[in-house]
């Protein structure tokens, strides 16, 4: 396992949150294992709960939506659109279907550290109320859960380019 921090920022009076990870491994791994819906599901939400992909084409003008469930059947579902995809940089809107029209944009770069990446994700909201309102539903768990799980994941070797 990873001993990587996952640091999390967001600023007071700001719709703006940012998060910040390093990996032990190349930026072609990292952005595999962000953009292959089998991965995905490995990796994206807290421990706690399923992921189940409905669409996820990550690729520009692609769209995804997925859908995590809870124990007690409570689903929590997810969709968005892909606007730009590299391997050093996407960019995509997100929204929980749970707070309908409240879509934020989000860019998620990966910079190759030699052998190690950095992946940095900002997000905007379309206002302060709905980034603290992200928060309160337990976001930072959901964050730090996953970069954790991203980071077991990609120890594993499970992670290879090609199949």
């Amino acid at each position: 396992m990873s001993t990587n921090p996952t640091h999390i920022t967001a600023p007071d009076g700001t719709p703006f949150i940012e998060v910040v990870r390093e990996f032990d491994a190349p930026r072609s791994l990292v952005f595999r294992a962000s953009t292959d819906p089998g991965l995905v599901t490995q990796w994206l939400g807290p421990r706690e709960l399923e992921m189940r992909v409905v669409e996820f084409d990550a690729r520009d003008g692609g769209r995804y939506r997925y859908v995590h469930t809870a124990a007690d059947g409570a689903e929590y579902a997810f969709r968005g659109v892909f606007h730009t995809v590299t391997e050093s940089l996407v960019i995509q809107t997100f929204e929980f279907e749970g707070a309908p029209g409240s879509v934020s944009l989000e860019s998620r770069t990966l910079d190759d550290l030699g052998g190690r990446t950095r992946m940095r994700q900002n997000a905007v909201f379309p206002s302060v109320a709905a980034r603290d309102e992200a928060l309160a539903a337990g976001m930072e768990h959901g964050i730090n859960d996953s970069m954790d799980r991203l980071a077991e994941l990609l120890g594993s070797g499970a992670v290879r380019q090609g199949r």
